[in-house]
């Protein structure tokens, strides 16, 4: 595949350009399908949770959790470098028209003109987006099979982020191209790694799902501190309550991400006293058995 047909089939071609996000032709696309469907996934988590609560042993996956993260690293990848490329398209066909507002290509990566309506390219890539969130949900079931916890971290976080992406298509919020670009970046090289592990390959002797959820939510926070700095620069940006709603969430994913991130590091450096010397407790996985290095538990992203 050469570059020029890899250009039209993630940005040029007509299903691309023509997409408009639409309660009666856009799959997904109503209030009560994002309801249904997040209730949907928490009762069915919850109740095959309670089903297994009583087996020991995990339940046999086979391939399908390497399969899953390879699928969701190339998905990832596409979404990243078609939302890029048709990002670099909307700049050049509507560059013309943010004259009179001074706008800059950046300005609008994270501050939408107002009155920006939820079609064409970027757009297209934002509902692809918004439709992968319910694969990424998978792999609370992979780790309720696995009998592993099922935490609320877990389940709040993989329904916020649908809730996050319904939110970027039905109000044409501002910030969701960044958005898109640093999730996907980080979910393919995550769900790579994962990939990389599952089928037996050295893993990393530091929490990398660990560090790559820090950088995520890092970028996050100085992208909403950008939106809001140019919303009163600029005289609005597009979908600001959407936006503002958003920040709450995330701040709240924030909040219990640290949460956990200060106790497992407290656990992991605990010490008891043994014969006078500080003894380190590390948490014994399946990556500390092979190679020797301790590994934050894989926090989902």
């Amino acid at each position: 595949m050469t570059p020029k047909t890899l250009i039209y089939y993630l940005s040029e071609h007509p299903t691309i350009v023509n997409f408009r996000w639409s309660h009666t032709q856009s799959w997904g696309s109503t209030w009560s399908f994002l309801f249904t469907s997040i209730l949907t996934y928490l009762l069915s988590s919850v109740i095959l949770h309670l089903l297994l609560h009583h087996r020991r042993r995990p339940l046999p996956l086979g391939p399908f959790p390497a399969l899953h993260s390879l699928s969701m690293s190339l998905i990832s990848l596409t979404i990243f470098t078609g939302t890029l490329l048709s990002a670099a398209a909307e700049i050049r066909d509507t560059r013309w028209s943010w004259r009179r507002t001074n706008t800059t290509p950046f300005q609008w990566f994270l501050c939408f003109p107002l009155g920006t309506r939820p079609s064409g390219r970027v757009f297209f890539w934002s509902y692809i987006f918004y439709l992968t969130r319910f694969l990424h949900t998978l792999r609370t079931f992979f780790a309720v099979l696995r009998r592993k916890n099922l935490s609320f971290f877990r389940l709040f976080n993989h329904s916020i982020l649908i809730i996050m992406s319904f939110l970027w298509l039905e109000f044409s919020q501002s910030f969701q191209i960044m958005g898109i670009l640093l999730t996907t970046g980080v979910y393919s090289i995550v769900y790579g790694y994962r990939f990389w592990t599952a089928i037996g390959l050295r893993s990393a002797c530091f929490p990398f799902v660990i560090n790559c959820q820090m950088v995520l939510l890092g970028c996050n926070v100085v992208c909403h501190v950008g939106v809001l700095l140019l919303h009163f620069k600029k005289g609005g940006c597009n979908g600001i309550g959407a936006w503002g709603f958003n920040s709450v969430l995330n701040a709240a994913i924030l909040m219990l991400f640290v949460n956990f991130y200060v106790r497992g590091r407290r656990k992991s450096m605990a010490s008891e006293d043994v014969g006078g010397k500080a003894k380190v407790v590390v948490p014994v996985t399946k990556e500390t058995d092979r190679i020797g290095c301790g590994e934050v538990v894989d926090k989902d992203i």
